[in-house]
């Protein structure tokens, strides 16, 4: 045998060597703790080991009115820097795409400088759309929407990727579907209500203060006075939606600058809401989770009962001594999404820029988890927009070991009809072309093991594809080698012939095939590109051993029966 060959051999007995290895864990279910070199296993699409499937959808007027309100809130601080005092007013949602906020200048001398410092400091991203006396009306400005819009949809699924890797999902596929929908696919989860309720929880984390000026009677009047009316709180239905209804329908009864919030008490075991404390608190937060530095989970040595510790950033610590240090005797109300987890009163100003949310009274491992789940949201970072469920369903892992089964036999019936009609037609180089179909399978699972790519049941279909185009790819060498032989070629010549003249012939169709694959991975989503990336995967592959891989098992037959007639 000549060198040339050795040197083909020993690259490709080198590379099938890595792909048995790397693929050994996978259909061996080895143990990932174990000594082996190689860890990785395929990793199963949705349909193949079942999950959770969700489409989310964002309300963007509900993004326009919270954005407003941030902004008058920044407003009140910034012409304090000034020495202009300025009081936060009521929103305006008469056009909920357009919704505006008012701000009222305590000196009317003072109305001309505050604008000039709004339209310095904010100028591009808010608008003037109204000046009554002391009170101006600010909306946000077609820049900004824009802005929000776009960045809306890429920001949640950079939140809802870090919080799944955290709760740690292999392979999730989070992608957007238009403006306002996120696709959310969770394969192999376990725990489906709360891996829904990290991914659905916003984190607005906000430090608001609470008026006592109400006392308690008056506020569970307001309340009984809303559920009267029908304002009434479904299980099943998001909080925040029943919180924006009775404070939109109390907007008369509340003192200006105030909203109802509740601390709400939910049952151990059914996980029903139990009861609903309500706080009159400030619209306007002091602090928010855009002060947040970081976040993790202690336990009180005393009560021996879990809490949330939070760290904040420099500028967060400095307004958030300055409102204790100011507001001596008042409460601090903690509210994540909407929900008062503690109100505890300020005794004295508060340094270094520390707080904790407390979870009450409970089961302890409950109370832990909980704890853990509040933790890892506001690490991760709060969603830039509140996410509503539009579409959920959940696939059992039985029918992902139904679709694995099926899947086995189709492609088990497939390769023994293809086998058996290489073999018969075209008698030992048939075999050949059999050898080659597996190697060529047991490099495409290794490349998707490499790559750490989902296997789906598009993808199986991809891959009894490239199968049926691997043997079409040894017909056009075989006829060719057939062809050469016909006219009275030598054995090795003809051979040599039939690789050479098909060679062009099997890239161009496989080029074609590949670009069309590219395509499909690029603008498809899904189980598409699941069959897009198998599918170009194992064009690659079949090029390779098509054409190389089988060239070298045809030279060393025809070293073992040179002079012989050609089984082919």
């Amino acid at each position: 045998m000549k060198s040339s060959w050795w040197y083909r051999f020993s690259l490709m007995m080198f590379v099938l060597l890595i792909a048995v290895m790397v693929s050994l864990p996978t259909f061996l279910n080895f143990n990932s703790e174990g000594k082996y070199p190689f860890k990785s296993k395929v990793n199963l699409g949705l349909d193949l080991q079942g999950g959770l499937y969700m489409v989310l959808g964002i309300n963007f007027n509900n993004v326009y009115r919270d954005e407003i309100r941030s902004y008058i809130n920044k407003f009140e601080y910034t012409l304090k820097d000034i020495g202009i005092e300025s009081t936060p007013g009521d929103i305006i949602v008469t056009d909920p795409v357009d919704p505006k906020h008012t701000i009222t200048i305590t000196k009317k001398e003072d109305i001309g400088k505050a604008k000039d410092r709004i339209r310095e400091y904010f100028g591009e991203v808010v608008r003037l759309t109204a000046e009554k006396g002391n009170v101006l009306e600010y909306g946000l400005n077609m820049i900004l929407r824009t802005r929000v819009e776009e960045q809306a949809v890429s920001k949640s699924i950079e939140v809802i990727r870090n919080r799944i890797d955290e709760f740690g999902v292999t392979e999730p596929e989070i992608i957007s579907q238009g403006k306002d929908r996120i696709l959310v696919q969770l394969p192999g989860i376990k725990d489906i209500e709360r891996a829904k309720d990290l991914i659905g929880k916003t984190a607005k984390l906000e430090f608001k203060l609470v008026n006592d000026d109400i006392d308690a009677a008056t506020l569970a009047s307001w309340v009984s006075k809303a559920e009267v009316s029908g304002i009434k709180f479904e299980k099943g239905s998001r909080f925040s939606d029943y919180l924006n209804k009775i404070n939109t329908y109390l907007n008369n009864d509340l003192p200006k600058g105030f909203e109802i919030a509740f601390q709400k008490k939910m049952n151990n075991q059914t996980n029903e809401l139990e009861s609903k404390t309500p706080y009159l608190v400030e619209v306007l937060a002091q602090i928010t989770g855009d002060d947040l530095e970081d976040a993790g989970v202690q336990i009180d040595s005393q009560k021996n009962q879990p809490y949330v510790s939070m760290t904040l950033k420099s500028q967060g610590a400095k307004r958030f001594e300055d409102l204790t240090g100011n507001n001596k005797g008042k409460r601090l109300a903690v509210i994540l999404d909407g929900n008062v987890y503690t109100a505890p009163h300020i005794n004295e100003r508060i340094g270094g820029g520390r707080a904790q949310i407390t979870l009450g009274q409970g089961d302890y491992d409950k109370m832990l988890r909980e704890a853990k789940d509040i933790a890892l949201v506001l690490r991760a970072g709060a969603l830039p927009v509140p996410l509503e469920f539009e579409e959920q369903r959940v696939v059992g892992p039985s029918l992902g070991q139904d679709s694995i089964k099926q899947a086995n036999y189709a492609g088990l019936i497939s390769c023994l009809a293809i086998f058996i009609f290489a073999i018969f037609y075209y008698r030992f180089s048939g075999l050949i072309a059999v050898t080659t179909l597996i190697l060529n399978m047991i490099f495409i699972f290794a490349t998707l093991i490499v790559f750490d790519a989902t296997l789906t049941l598009p993808g199986i279909a991809g891959i009894v594809l490239t199968i049926g185009m691997a043997i079409d790819s040894n017909i056009l060498i075989y006829e060719r080698i057939r062809e050469e032989l016909r006219h009275g070629a030598h054995t090795f010549k003809a051979m040599q012939a039939g690789f050479q003249h098909a060679f062009w012939t099997i890239v161009d169709v496989h080029v074609t095939t590949a670009l069309s694959a590219l395509c499909l991975l690029n603008f498809g989503t899904g189980p598409i590109r699941g069959f897009a990336l198998t599918l170009l995967i194992g064009v690659i592959s079949t090029v390779y051993c098509s054409f190389f891989v089988s060239r070298v098992f045809f030279d060393l037959y025809l070293n073992r029966v040179s002079g012989k007639e050609l089984s082919i």
